[in-house]
């Protein structure tokens, strides 16, 4: 066929077969990475070394601690939410060692108020007010906290054993300090599972969330935890001992163990720790009452804020961490972190992915006219549509099992029927992050674009295990 006999429906079908053979074996790629992750987990589960410690609530909650414990929230326009945090921690961890910090900053009396407020009566809280006017950056924040800390060190002639570090809207489980403590000399970073809180005015943008962690938290991390992989911190429910970070912070020649040039900070202390030679480990629990022990949280409630919070994900992670970070010392780490880093090409493939979806359409409507020629597909395109669409069962699945497993079989339907949202979200998430990555490229600023907090996980009815 010459090419200029071509009819524009004889493009479009070109168009639609070199699409479809782009899309489907990046698919199969990717579906193959996760099946290798999902084989690792099959034996390390078969071979019981991948199966979630069991513990005693009563014995651990309220327990004293081995030494002083900091926990560092940073705060920025968190007036909504920071009041109900301080006064469930200080509540749920009642320990004497324990000191809260909460950093502010001087151009948000909001939050500055309403953290005093919920600090009145309680001598294990500190609120923290920066010079600086906000947002800078949350690492920025956590580097005048870690500052506050050495300063009361230094004036108390105390020695805090662990940094605990968590959110403005977090809602800490009452086990998780006494098993940051118990478990502290064993590695320098302990990460525990976060748990989204089920929101029943957003059961598809907030409710993906719960789909996404409940997957990652209880196999991809634990998979990672057992081959030695370093752990990155998911900035919430993390705990990190104290001399480790005064080592990040010599390395940084003073200027904070927490990097303020990242938009993804907490990401990159894990495996900064694991470079330097330290230890990192993923803590996975449940107590008698069948209760994962988990930093409860809210997530974003509207599509909007879920794709800036997805794109500053995106962005630090993929695009930055490359630059920053490389790919590490072993075969094993630059796995982890090509799987990380995924994300611009995933939402690529993605937009692919569901631009077949209207080309196929056009295509059989202009067949049906006449106007173009039946698709026909290649062996090869046929063989990868067929493993595609095993893979896509299989995931599906898989989604479904662990979301149930966490929030009950309801839930476990509503994941795979909110798998399409999620790849929207990936792909406009990917495509802005891209655009601000080359904005920081020309010299554009970093800030803190955080996530708006207007609601408290401790006014939704938590999920059981």
């Amino acid at each position: 066929m010459e090419v200029a006999a071509l009819s524009p429906g004889d493009w479009l079908g070109l168009f639609h077969h070199e699409l479809l053979l782009f899309a489907s074996l990046f698919f199969l790629l990717g579906t193959l990475d996760e099946i290798l992750i999902d084989l690792v987990y099959l034996v390390g589960r078969v071979r019981g070394r991948l199966s979630t410690v069991a513990i005693d609530r009563r014995g651990l909650e309220g327990r004293a601690l081995s030494g002083p414990v900091a926990v560092i929230v940073p705060a920025w326009c968190e007036e909504q939410v920071i009041g109900a945090t301080m006064r469930h921690l200080l509540s749920a961890w009642p320990q004497s060692a324990l000191r809260l910090y909460v950093g502010c900053y001087a151009n948000d009396p909001a939050t500055i108020a309403a953290a005093a407020r919920a600090a009145r009566g309680h001598d294990r809280a500190r609120i923290v007010v920066s010079a600086a006017h906000g947002p800078t950056t949350k690492a920025d924040c956590m580097n005048r906290l870690y500052r506050a800390i050495e300063e009361d060190e230094a004036r108390e002639g105390i020695a805090f054993r662990m940094v605990v570090i968590h959110d403005a809207e977090d809602m800490v489980d009452p086990a998780a300090l006494p098993l940051f403590d118990a478990n502290l000399a064993r590695a320098d970073l302990l990460q525990l599972p976060v748990s989204p809180a089920p929101q029943a005015g957003s059961r598809w943008v907030a409710g993906h969330y719960m789909d996404e962690f409940a997957e990652a938290h209880a196999k991809a991390m634990v998979v990672r935890d057992w081959l030695g992989a370093g752990i990155p911190s998911a900035g919430v429910g993390c705990a990190v001992a104290r001399g480790r970070l005064a080592l990040l912070d010599a390395a940084a020649k003073g200027r904070g163990p927490f990097d303020a040039d990242s938009l993804t900070e907490d990401y990159e202390l894990g495996l900064r720790i694991a470079e330097g030679g330290g230890r990192t480990a993923f803590l996975r629990a449940r107590g008698e009452d069948g209760r994962l022990v988990a930093t409860r949280a809210y997530f974003p409630r509207h599509l909007t804020t879920a794709v800036r919070q997805k794109t500053r994900w995106i962005c630090g992670i993929s695009l930055q961490g490359w630059d920053r970070m490389g790919w590490g010392g072993n075969l094993l780490d630059g796995w982890m972190r090509l799987r990380d880093r995924r994300g611009p090409m995933a939402a690529l493939v993605l937009f692919a992915a569901y631009m077949l979806v209207i080309v196929t359409g056009a295509l059989v409507l202009l067949g049906h006219f006449g106007l173009a020629r039946p698709v026909e597909l290649s062996p090869l395109v046929e063989v990868l549509l067929y493993a595609n669409g095993a893979g896509l069962v299989w995931r599906a699945v898989n989604r479904a099992a662990f979301t149930a497993r966490e929030y009950g079989w309801r839930e476990g339907l509503r994941a795979v029927l909110r798998i399409p949202l999620s790849n929207i979200i990936a792909i406009m998430a990917g495509r802005r992050a891209v655009a601000q990555y080359v904005a920081t490229l020309r010299g554009g600023m970093l800030q803190w674009d955080k996530t708006e907090h207007r609601g408290h996980p401790s006014l939704a009815r938590q999920a059981t295990a």
